[in-house]
């Protein structure tokens, strides 16, 4: 018998290429079936918060509210060096502005979020806002700044923004580590068994896209239509590595040092439950 489970993630290039074998059944995982559901992240992080998707892309700062219901697949996150999130804002701005005006942000539970408050707790004048919009109101005056992510890293200079600070640079020296910025949860009701197959049925969609990559890459487009080829692929190239086949040791202890700084301003709450699958 076979049952379906459904998977959630969002139209971005990153995600779209890891899943496409999984969810168009060129990688089978035995008993099982699945059914998309593309949405941005931050839609996708109120979802899990629902318990509405059975596997899901999801941002690590939501992960925190979320471990006692998911567990953390090793298989098909993003998270790496030089590919954080970006602080941006027209020219002669500086960051003190910014807490005399407002900053818009991706998300509340965004890990872009998560960082600018580890980052400066003071700064709380914030405008939630989708990421495609955020470097629009920053050009016209809607606000003072805007935290980016995604492939806004590449095309915010289109918009006669300049860059004030790169909390994914700033992460790495204050950490030494990675910076996690997605990962793929999964229901622990499931149950081990069915969770582990499916990080494995990630991996090799992965392995499948790396081997078969401009078919895989039409796909992508379809989703990404409004996104220049050239941007496309080097989003890819920036947030699909080798983290997004296997966290590895430095992935987890990156996850870790960042639920324990979070913790510890007690922005989330401690668990007893495992992060990962397997424990």
């Amino acid at each position: 018998m076979t049952h379906t489970l459904t998977i959630g993630y969002s139209p971005c290039p990153n995600d779209t290429f890891i899943f496409y074998a999984l969810v168009h059944g060129n990688v089978h995982v035995p008993g099982l079936e699945f059914r998309e559901k593309l949405a941005d992240v931050e839609t996708l992080n109120q979802m899990a918060l629902e318990g509405s998707l059975d596997i899901t892309k999801i941002s690590y700062h939501a992960l925190g509210h979320l471990r006692e219901q998911y567990a953390l697949l090793r298989s098909g996150g993003a998270l790496g060096r030089g590919c954080g999130p970006l602080i941006v804002a027209k020219p002669g701005t500086r960051l003190a502005d910014i807490k005399q005006g407002t900053i818009a942000i991706p998300g509340m539970l965004t890990t872009a979020a998560l960082l600018l408050r580890l980052y400066d707790p003071s700064i709380t004048n914030i405008v939630v806002m989708t990421f495609d919009r955020i470097m629009d109101a920053v050009s016209t005056g809607a606000v003072t700044a805007g935290l980016i992510i995604h492939e806004s890293r590449f095309t915010y200079p289109l918009y006669h923004l300049e860059k004030l600070l790169d909390l994914g640079a700033w992460w790495e020296d204050h950490s030494g580590l990675p910076i996690p910025l997605g990962g793929i949860l999964g229901k622990r009701s499931l149950g081990r068994e069915v969770l582990l197959s499916v990080e494995t049925g990630i991996r090799e969609s992965l392995q499948y896209a790396m081997a078969h990559a401009e078919e895989v890459l039409n796909y992508c487009g379809q989703h990404s239509q409004e996104m220049d080829k050239t941007v496309m692929k080097k989003h890819i190239d920036l947030y699909v590595n080798d983290y997004s086949l296997d966290l590895g040791q430095d992935g987890l202890a990156a996850v870790r040092r960042l639920f324990d700084e979070a913790e510890a301003c007690g922005i989330f709450s401690r668990t007893g439950k495992a992060l990962l699958v397997d424990g």
